[in-house]
């Protein structure tokens, strides 16, 4: 018959989860051993928009702690929002922030135009009165306090 192919856990959980996956080695000494294998990454997603499917570009896919342990410069990419929104989403805002500054002043400049072509116009007296009005109790009593 072969030889026994069976394998002991190295860690206490004794399952076979998501965690805890693992694969065969033969090691020099021609024993099997097991190997852990790390989960796979999915790397820093764009979570604010989700127009971009997928992993950020240039940043590595790393997990939580060893991407704790990287050169900031290594965690970001050099632009505005480099490493939170992908370069589109950027160029986006970019655009519609220009838009929205040229519709602003576009329509400041229709309203000046608009005042100046404009007649001006008389401004209407306001009736004076020789009576005050009185705030106090209808019947002329003192509020008490």
């Amino acid at each position: 018959m072969g030889r026994d192919n069976r394998v002991h856990y190295l860690r206490k959980q004794s399952w076979a989860t998501k965690s805890n996956k693992f694969r065969k080695v033969k090691t020099p000494g021609r024993r099997i051993t097991i190997q852990y294998t790390a989960k796979k990454c999915k790397g820093p997603q764009e979570g604010v928009t989700g127009l971009l499917p997928g992993p950020l570009a240039g940043i590595p896919h790393l997990r939580p702690g060893a991407f704790r342990r990287l050169n900031h410069n290594a965690r970001t990419v050099s632009r505005p929002y480099g490493g939170v929104l992908s370069h589109r989403t950027v160029k986006d805002k970019i655009v519609r922030a220009f838009l929205i500054e040229e519709a602003k002043l576009l329509k400041r400049l229709m309203k000046e135009k608009a005042g100046k072509d404009a007649k001006p116009k008389k401004d209407k007296k306001k009736k004076k009165d020789g009576k005050k009005d009185n705030k106090k109790n209808k019947k002329g009593k003192k509020s008490q306090k």
